[in-house]
């Protein structure tokens, strides 16, 4: 997806007046969290603060700016029968004419975005790893693809996913920071269970996830005991991943219920911001 930055700089470029819209506040049950953004041109848009009337009413508006020259507008929206949605929420929009500031002030904010994201770190590029970091990379986390076998990596890494090439994988495990969440799906059982044990001593990830099959699940814990390690963190292990539909083991399916469990376990940890249990419903334990 391309940055609201690139985009406005381009339309500014080619001399096409923008107006900014932002969500400076939101309480309650809302479509978007505070700092959603999306930038309405005469004729396009880009981005999203949470469509249906609200959206509708905040581009009505910024095309009003755009024809009459206005700099700023603020929307007090209460999201009810009025505005024709459901959501009993109250959201406030900020509307404001873009300029080459205005450009600086999204690029920085899109860099606090970045570096606040959660660390995800994904060890092996086997069939199911290359499923998996295709399905990721538009997420808002920072991807660390791991691996020791260069052939395996596809020819184009997916945009913003880093690429470590090493034999050494708990290396980058022990550099990690805080909070992170690892998924283990490599080429071999042993490593696996390696790679799996040091993200649950850690006592501090997001979410352990191993691929496998409940049998695998029973082998490792057995193992782990009996390496005289704590029982109690084998509660934090996730395996099988993606277990929601148990009979379909396409990589693509693997994949996408996966990215569900990460994102809600990842919302669930409170570490990060942006990432939340969505319309009131309040976070259940994994």
């Amino acid at each position: 997806m391309t940055p609201l930055s690139a985009t406005l700089s381009h339309w500014l470029a080619l001399d096409q007046p923008t107006v900014l819209v932002t969500v400076a506040e939101a309480r309650g049950s809302t479509p978007r969290e505070e700092g959603a953004g999306m930038l309405v041109g005469r004729q396009a848009c880009a981005g999203t603060v949470g469509g249906g009337r609200l959206e509708w009413t905040a581009i009505a508006a910024a095309r009003r700016m755009l024809e009459d020259g206005s700099a700023a507008e603020t929307l007090d929206l209460a999201l009810g029968p009025a505005t024709g949605q459901c959501c009993g929420g109250h959201v406030v929009l900020r509307l404001e004419r873009a300029d080459s500031g205005t450009v600086a002030a999204l690029e920085e904010r899109e860099r606090r975005a970045r570096e606040a994201r959660p660390t995800l770190l994904l060890f092996g590029a086997g069939h199911v790893g290359r499923a998996m970091a295709t399905a990721f990379a538009p997420l808002p986390l920072r991807l660390v693809w791991i691996d020791g076998r260069t052939q395996e990596f596809p020819d184009a890494i997916p945009a913003g996913v880093e690429r470590i090439l090493t034999d050494s994988p708990l290396d980058p495990l022990a550099a990690a920071p805080a909070g992170a969440g690892y998924l283990v799906l490599t080429h071999s059982h042993a490593l696996d269970f390696e790679i799996a044990e040091a993200a649950l001593r850690r006592g501090d990830a997001a979410y352990v996830g191993m691929i496998g099959s409940a049998t695998k699940r029973a082998k490792f814990e057995r193992w782990f005991r009996a390496r005289g390690r704590d029982a109690a963190a084998l509660d934090g292990l996730t395996c099988p991943i993606g277990a929601a539909l148990t009979g379909d083991k396409r990589p693509e399916v693997i994949a996408a219920l996966a990215a569900a469990e990460l994102l809600v376990a990842f919302a669930i940890s409170g570490r990060a911001p942006g990432l939340r249990p969505g319309c009131g419903r309040p976070a259940s334990p994994r």
